[in-house]
């Protein structure tokens, strides 16, 4: 079931039975904040196969996620519109092995990179790991343009503590 409530002209939020989701037990590990988007097929039943993909994994602990955002592409916009969601997860992966454990997941939900803001399957972001900043070539953390994006900022105003 999806219920979709029109937020502004440019913005919709989509609730389903996993989007929005809180964990009331508690657990442990590495706080981090991921992203995921999207704007190819299906995209929110996608959503809906990541969240068990990552509820089955000995990885990743899901805390939360957000509403679904429908939002206008930004960068290349020749492009039909994009979903938007926050996972809160717990980890003892380091954020190194936490992006490898990403791109895999990219790449078996079908993600392609073939340029800078082109329409995909699966997009997934480390926003926050913990408190830590970090600058690599691979990985800067927090991600750099978290707090001017509306794919960010609106469902993150529907999360509690993170």
């Amino acid at each position: 079931m999806r219920k979709t409530q029109i937020l502004d002209k440019d913005h919709s939020k989509i609730i389903t039975p996993l989007y929005p989701w809180l964990n009331a037990s508690e657990t442990k590990g590495h706080k981090v904040l991921l992203g995921i988007g999207g704007n190819v097929g299906d995209v929110v039943r996608r959503f809906e196969h990541l969240y068990w993909y990552l509820n089955r994994s000995p990885f990743v602990s899901i805390v939360q996620t957000s509403p679904i955002l429908r939002n206008p592409p930004f960068g290349y916009v020749d492009q039909p519109d994009f979903y938007n969601a926050l996972i809160l997860i717990k980890t003892y992966l380091t954020p190194k092995a936490l992006l490898d454990y990403i791109l895999h997941i990219e790449k078996l939900f079908g993600r392609e990179r073939s340029f800078k803001n082109a329409p995909r399957t699966l997009d997934i972001d480390m926003i926050k790991y913990a408190k830590k900043t970090m600058v690599t070539p691979q990985l800067i953390l927090p991600h750099p343009f978290w707090m001017t994006r509306s794919s960010v900022l609106i469902p993150l105003e529907w999360m509690k503590g993170v």
